[in-house]
């Protein structure tokens, strides 16, 4: 299956290591970060888990919940749980999925034959509240994602999901963004009240409009 942004996000129960979830009732109106792993205790994944668990208070102050998947049976993950907690200085509190049968893992497309025929890539998927697919980010085994990249992204969705604005490369939360071309320049003067900044009738600035 291959989702593509606005899907809907397939529901499935699960058995995790925080205890058996429904997908949709973990999630209830926050926003969710869903993402796979190859298989545990490899190099890669442990420290991608690590960095998810130390970000924890950043994903909270954005609402958004996280689960992890890979392929392993669930005692396998909970010893891997200690060795991430250990090297990685954390403590691993969010749900990390056994999907044995690769139910979760053929949902969401997470398996590429011409990569593994067994394995999942490291496929990472965004969910809004109204669980639809927002973003999908997938890597190859061998690289590991940028969850700074993830939050950066996510404030740039929870922005625009609220304003008549987008947001240009290499954004960050507290810069100027893009008025967006459905909004005349007239109603973005009276819309945007930090200003607009005109540099082409197609290409207009203003503040960032949720932050002081």
């Amino acid at each position: 299956m291959s989702l593509r942004l606005g899907d809907p996000a397939p529901n499935f129960q699960a058995k995790t290591t925080a205890g058996d979830i429904d997908f949709y009732e973990y999630l209830g109106n926050n926003w969710g970060v869903l993402f796979s792993h190859p298989a545990d205790f490899t190099p890669v994944c442990t420290t991608e888990l690590g960095r998810t668990a130390l970000l924890k208070e950043e994903f909270a102050k954005r609402n958004v919940k996280v689960l992890a998947v890979s392929v392993d049976p669930l005692d396998k993950h909970l010893g891997w749980v200690k060795d991430i907690n250990e090297t990685q200085n954390c403590s691993v509190d969010f749900p990390i999925i056994a999907d044995e049968n690769r139910t979760v893992a053929n949902l969401y497309g997470m398996i590429h034959p011409n990569a593994s025929e067994t394995f999942t890539v490291r496929s990472l998927f965004i969910i809004g509240p109204d669980k639809k697919v927002k973003l999908t980010i997938t890597y190859p085994a061998s690289t590991g994602r940028n969850f700074n990249e993830v939050l950066r992204v996510i404030d740039s969705l929870q922005l625009t999901a609220n304003y008549s604005v987008a947001t240009p490369a290499n954004w960050n939360s507290g810069e100027d963004v893009i008025v967006v071309p459905a909004v005349s320049t007239e109603d973005a003067i009276k819309k945007f009240s930090k200003g607009v900044k005109i540099v082409k009738p197609y290409l207009r600035y203003t503040p960032q409009p949720n932050i002081d």
